[in-house]
């Protein structure tokens, strides 16, 4: 619920934490240009923390995400700063104050409107697919490039002094600055601990700057380094904005232009990426769902339109925005408070500012670097490091690629990390899409069709059923995988198998290669005088289409595509049955004497039970046993095959099972005395002899011993049914 009160206080409190990381990443950005620009980007930190989320407020933002600079995109700004502006004003002689920060705010001008254009074009579900490990690794060298930034202030060593030249850098080393620096982190670093009361930046700040001015009270101030210094005007002007409409009319900066163009893109790649980044992770706190294409265009907007202002680019402050939620900020009031007094720290507050130690600044960035690194690469590391993780490879892999990134970031540039980045993040995804398409596979012994035959056949499968052989797909098919599928495929033709069944149902994808491969594979069976089949090619429309326009459905023909495995598996059993010639003659119609039901018994113990039973003749489609009747016959068929299946839906229903000639269903309400629990029908002309209970019940007062061994048969046929479940059941799970 929101009240006034609420926002205020919200809003205060972000101010509180944002001015000073403002500050810090001003001066983070601008380090490279060196110490005459030192105002100017505490200038730009504060601007970024005011005008930013003022534009976006003005430019639709309701809600109460706090907006401000962000150490990634100072980081990467500094790079653009000390690899781009910097050489390029050297080569054209030099250029003064005003153009080198024109040039600046024109890259952070050019990085928002690509944010932008990206937002308007919804790449914004697009740019967070970029792999973990290459942000890792971008997210590790800011860090790293942090803590290396501040090594000079730290120190106190000039920049004259190269820390290659280890002997002279360690003897020009300020151990004052160098503890009030560590100090000021260490306070920040345990101040949790203590109380969370204060904010741990404020409280690192104000026991910074407490012991630097007491150590220059006791007379050892040309050990401590010197403070901020005047800072200019800073009533938010667009200052910037004649420089940058004056850029057509300087030829001496169109040389440089592509380069800065190229900058701009990549910090607008890596802004946008942090934006989606951290807009996810403020979801789980504020519950607000953000729209990560509109974010994007709004800051883009917002961030193109401070510019002209000397507005560093900024994107969601999470800690301050965390702050904001918890002291009762709920609406775009809070954001609004928190902008207006970073904004009245900037117009009254710049004596103040100006007094702060750089060192000390220096220290907070410090904890910033350390809290940047990124977590799950370390873990990593020391997973690794210490054989944590059994399957090293892949973990092995994404740590490369984390490292790899990092260096390419630190030692070239921006730029040539985002290519790396792209480049290894394509190869990542083939690499993982590259693993076997196949997700099991299995034998038709262990997994049979839910077809009930005859015992002989059933024998007969039992023993020959390894002649067929299930590969379950999983995945897309492409280049990468179909080839060894089909190298799969090509080393178990070699083995006596007859029948290959290709299951489709998870296959996701397929492409011209994959289609090929895969009607190769069914010329290559067929060829072998054996039969590739394929179930589920509907499963996914697109998978479909593309078969077909591949060609696969005309390679391996109409009769071997089935919408199902059950289905191409009865095929698969149908052909086996044929290639064994089994002795079964399902076609025609069984006497009682033969029926597996009766065996053991005399011809005229047969003679009495037939007696007993009636032959019944069924239509294809024709119901035998309705859901839920209350009848209790037993059927024997004689000729034909009826199958139980369940409903689906409109048009859709699933075989659970289909019985033969010589097998036997409904005994399960005879015996249990409960309701019909499926439906049964017939699957063609059928002929079934029916046992009532009436006439189980004579057969079991008349004729004991045929009644025990009617039950004995019925029993062990259905044992047989329970051992074959049991067995796919392990062959599954195994």
């Amino acid at each position: 619920m929101s009240t006034f009160r609420g926002e205020a206080v919200g809003g205060v409190t972000a101010a509180i934490l944002s001015v000073p990381s403002s500050i810090g990443y001003g001066v983070l950005a601008l380090h490279g240009l060196g110490d005459q620009y030192v105002a100017h980007a505490i200038l730009a930190g504060l601007f970024g923390a005011t005008l930013v989320p003022l534009a976006a407020l003005a430019l639709g933002n309701r809600g109460p995400t706090i907006y401000a600079p962000r150490s990634i995109l100072a980081l990467l700004l500094g790079t653009v700063v000390l690899q781009t502006i910097v050489p390029a004003a050297a080569a054209s002689g030099g250029w003064s104050v005003g153009q080198t920060l024109t040039v600046l705010f024109l890259v952070i001008l050019l990085a928002g409107m690509f944010q932008a254009l990206f937002g308007a074009l919804g790449v914004g579900t697009l740019i967070k697919y970029i792999p973990a490990p290459v942000m890792a690794g971008f997210q590790n060298a800011v860090a790293l490039l942090i803590l290396l930034a501040q090594l000079g202030t730290l120190t106190g060593v000039p920049a004259a002094i190269s820390p290659t030249d280890l002997r002279a850098y360690l003897a020009a080393v300020q151990p004052l600055s160098l503890a009030v620096g560590l100090g000021t982190a260490l306070v920040i670093w345990r101040i949790r601990k203590l109380t969370a009361r204060v904010p741990p930046v404020i409280a690192g700040l104000a026991a910074g700057t407490a012991a630097y001015y007491a150590l220059a009270f006791l007379g050892f101030r040309g050990g401590l380094g010197r403070v901020v210094g005047p800072i200019p005007q800073a009533i938010p002007t667009p200052t910037y904005l004649a420089g940058f409409l004056a850029v057509p009319q300087q030829p001496e900066l169109w040389a440089v232009l592509p380069a800065l163009a190229g900058a701009a893109f990549s910090l607008a790649v890596v802004a946008s990426l942090d934006i989606l980044l951290c807009a996810k992770t403020l979801d789980g706190v504020t519950g607000r769902r953000a729209a990560g294409s509109q974010e994007l265009l709004r800051l883009g907007l917002a961030s193109a339109v401070a510019a002209p202002f000397g507005s560093l680019l900024s994107g969601i402050n999470l800690s301050s925005s965390t702050a904001n939620h918890r002291a009762g900020g709920r609406t775009a009031l809070s954001a609004t408070i928190s902008a207006l007094t970073v904004l009245g720290v900037a117009l009254f507050a710049g004596p103040l500012i100006a007094l702060l130690p750089r060192v000390v600044i220096a220290g907070t960035l410090v904890v910033v670097g350390i809290e940047l690194m990124d977590r799950w690469s370390v873990r990593l590391f020391r997973d690794l490091a210490t054989r944590r993780i059994a399957d090293w490879r892949m973990p092995a892999i994404d740590l490369v690629m984390v490292t790899l990134v990092a260096t390419v970031t630190i030692l070239l540039n921006l730029m040539a990390a985002v290519v790396v980045g792209v480049a290894l993040a394509v190869a990542s995804f083939l690499l993982r899409m590259s693993r076997s398409v196949i997700r099991r596979s299995y034998r038709g012994d262990v997994m049979r069709s839910h077809r009930t035959r005859a015992p002989a056949l059933m024998d007969a499968l039992a023993r020959e059923g390894r002649r067929i052989v299930v590969f379950e797909l999983d995945g897309p098919l492409f280049f990468g995988t179909a080839e060894d599928l089909a190298n799969r495929v090509e080393a178990i033709l070699r083995e006596d198998v007859l029948v290959v069944i290709l299951d489709l149902r998870r296959v996701n994808d397929v492409d011209s290669t994959g289609g090929r491969i895969v009607a190769q594979v069914g010329d290559r069976v067929r060829g072998e005088k054996k039969h590739l089949l394929l179930s589920h090619p509907e499963a996914n429309p697109r998978v479909a289409r593309a078969l077909r326009g591949f060609g696969v459905h005309a390679a391996v023909g109409a009769d071997a595509i089935f919408a199902d495995t059950d289905a191409a598996l009865e095929r698969a059993e149908n052909l086996l049955i044929a290639a064994l010639r089994v002795e079964a003659a399902e076609g025609d119609e069984l006497p009682v004497s033969r029926l597996p039901a009766f065996e053991g018994l005399t011809l005229e113990e047969c003679a009495i039970a037939e007696r007993l039973l009636h032959r019944r003749c069924y239509r294809p489609g024709e119901v035998v046993i309705k859901e839920g009747n209350q009848d209790r016959s037993l059927f024997l068929i004689a000729k034909g095959t009826a199958s139980v299946k369940i409903d689906l839906g409109p048009f859709r229903s699933k075989r659970l099972a289909t019985f033969s000639p010589g097998t036997v269903f409904g005994e399960v309400a005879l015996l249990d005395k409960q309701p019909r629990s499926a439906t049964v029908t017939a699957d063609e002309e059928l002929v079934c002899y029916e046992l009532s209970e009436d006439g189980f019940d004579a057969l079991t007062s008349i004729h004991p011993r045929i009644a025990i061994h009617l039950l004995k048969n019925i029993g062990a046929e259905l044992s047989r049914r329970l051992r074959r479940s049991t067995a796919t059941v392990s062959q599954l799970e195994s």
